[in-house]
């Protein structure tokens, strides 16, 4: 079993890949990542997106708008997921996202992401692969959630296989 060591030893333990080996995923797989956003983070965003929305900048504004602080913007906590995806697939195709967004993610708040494999189905030399998605803060508030489409290279599994024979 590879476990990621970004997931802390307090999760429960679920089956997780390694970066190291690129892989298929199957149906139930658990991929996480944690992530504490930073003013300079929030600045960098606002400059690529052009999302310049004071509850973003002004902690009085956003007080005024009934939130307790300055907020990440909802797409930056959500960029975790393509980035999970990424980090463990090298070469997949993010082709969707359905987004829910339940709370505000505050600066500074501890963020943990996570996908988890809900179908793998081949294509054309791919893998269409369907994942939900989560985002909680402080270890226990859920702040998004979703579903997320993939395409995944053949080249994982065949790079799979390829290790097994050798095993």
């Amino acid at each position: 079993m590879f476990i990621k060591s970004l997931v802390p030893s307090k999760l429960p333990l679920w089956r997780c890949f390694s970066s190291l080996e690129p892989r298929i995923p199957r149906t139930g797989d658990i991929l996480r990542q944690t992530r504490i956003y930073s003013s300079e983070d929030v600045l960098e965003y606002s400059k690529v997106s052009h999302d310049s929305n004071p509850v973003h900048f002004d902690p009085q504004f956003a007080r005024n708008a009934g939130f307790d602080d300055r907020l990440v913007h909802g797409m930056l906590v959500a960029a975790l997921f393509p980035r999970i995806i990424s980090s463990h697939f090298p070469g997949a195709i993010y082709a969707s996202q359905t987004l829910h967004f339940k709370l505000p993610v505050y600066i500074g708040d501890e963020v943990l992401g996570e996908i988890q494999t809900l179908n793998v189905r081949e294509t054309k030399k791919r893998y269409l692969v369907k994942f939900s998605t989560k985002c909680v803060k402080n270890g226990q508030l859920l702040v998004l959630d979703g579903e997320a489409m993939a395409i995944v290279p053949t080249l994982a599994l065949e790079q799979m296989q390829s290790m097994a024979d050798r095993s």
